[in-house]
């Protein structure tokens, strides 16, 4: 069994186990009930996990650059291989959200590295290298909106509007990589990649209630978030009439029922996988005897219909319209976050299903609710996303848990994957 058919053979849980909860001892947070993490990028806690991380791909023999956003990628080129062949890429990232879990973006990353030393195990017929990719801030956490350093890579941000992102205590991202020594120079560029493949958890139950070893997912949701101002008058709550009153967090429920409206509709007339949500809310002067005299809303639309979304949209601007006429507020709308849902590629995606095959294990096919790097990463190349299960659901929780034999099965599934995109 030294072909790459039976790469998955060669790919050790114990390994996959012991990178991961290395990992998560870097930012690890006191927690009653399952693990948990912060690592923000540019913090403490990020330059050790992008340590660890660079010494693991070095001891496999990966030759490791750092580009100016921070972005790390480790190559391999097998024995027999063109080493100037467009590669075949994976990975994800090791930035959480505040509190979070200790598989999310990590499983991707580790997952790609064992599926590499699976595959020098092996007597490997690839004719294409391999990178295992980690990419800046998916998050979001301190510097952008997320999926930033895959924004740098896929060349929808510039490098330089990248540094000067700032956070909220004016720190920039130049500085921030700078300080922890992460500051690379030059652009991963993922227009240069075959294609590209990442592992990642669920974030959700349908594996694990389908009894389903992995997932292929068929699409990503877009993602438009846009931000309300709704202005108002402040007035005393004792001494002002009802009749004589601009709430604008009155008007700010009415706009916040308007956006569930919206998407049921929407479900009702064409799916069920479109969803909208007001996430945040922060009202003016937010004292109980006081008239709100402001409101700030954000709302997160999503689905793999770019339409559905825009559909939402248009209510919620009308109900803006219709609000301002009829309860005499001032509102103000922008959208300054706008991604379009994202196919994975046939290829990609048939390349995954032949391993499956190979492997001999369960999969479903299923879209993707949340955000990953691979949306930007498929804007200028071949792509495929693999899910593992999540037990109950949790994710962006210290609850968030894959069993390791799945996390096992996932990469075994994840290396013959690599490895048939390689052969290519």
């Amino acid at each position: 069994m030294s072909t790459t058919e039976h790469v998955h053979h060669c790919v050790s849980e114990e390994r996959l186990r012991d990178d991961i909860t290395a990992n998560a001892e870097f930012g690890a947070i006191p927690t009653d009930e399952g693990h948990g993490r912060t690592v923000l990028t540019g913090t403490d806690a990020n330059r050790r996990a992008r340590e660890y991380l660079i010494d693991r791909l070095e001891d496999a023999g990966l030759d490791v650059r750092v580009d100016a956003v921070g972005n790390i990628a480790g190559r391999w080129v097998p024995d027999g291989a063109d080493a100037t062949a467009r590669p075949v890429a994976c990975g994800s990232h090791i930035d959480s959200v505040p509190e979070g879990g200790i598989f999310d973006g990590i499983l991707g990353v580790y997952s790609g590295l064992e599926a590499v030393r699976a595959l020098q195990t092996t007597d490997a017929d690839l004719s294409r290298p391999i990178e295992v990719v980690c990419f800046t801030e998916e998050e979001g956490a301190r510097f952008s909106n997320g999926v930033l350093g895959s924004s740098v890579a896929s060349g929808q941000r510039t490098v330089e509007d990248a540094l000067a992102l700032e956070d909220e205590n004016g720190v920039t991202l130049d500085a921030a990589l700078s300080d922890i020594g992460f500051r690379g120079t030059g652009r991963l560029d993922a227009s240069a990649w075959d294609s590209w493949l990442e592992l990642h958890v669920e974030q959700g139950e349908r594996l694990q209630d389908a009894d389903a070893a992995v997932g292929i997912v068929s699409a990503i949701t877009g993602t438009i978030r846009c931000t309300v101002e709704i202005e108002g008058e402040a007035d005393h709550s004792g001494c002002t009439a009802m009749a004589d009153r601009t709430d604008a967090l009155a008007a700010a429920s009415e706009l916040i029922l308007e956006v569930e409206a919206a998407t049921n509709d929407v479900v009702a007339e064409n799916d069920d996988t479109v969803v909208g949500t007001v996430g945040n809310c922060d009202v003016s002067p937010n004292a109980i005897n006081v008239v709100p005299g402001a409101v700030e809303l954000g709302i997160d639309v999503r689905d793999v219909r770019y339409a559905s979304m825009e559909t939402i949209v248009e209510r919620v601007r009308e109900r803006l319209a219709d609000l301002e006429a009829e309860r005499g507020v001032e509102t103000t709308f922008e959208r300054p976050y706008d991604i379009a849902p994202s196919e994975m590629s046939e290829r990609c995606t048939a390349a995954l299903e032949r391993a499956v095959a190979t492997v001999d294990v369960t999969s479903l096919e299923l879209h993707s609710g949340a955000g990953h790097d691979t949306m930007h990463v498929a804007s200028v190349t071949d792509t495929g996303m693999l899910f593992a299960p999540s037990r109950g659901g949790f994710s962006h929780n210290p609850l968030e848990w894959t069993d390791w034999s799945s996390c096992a099965t996932a990469t075994q599934v994840l290396a013959a994957g690599l490895a048939n995109l390689a052969r290519e």
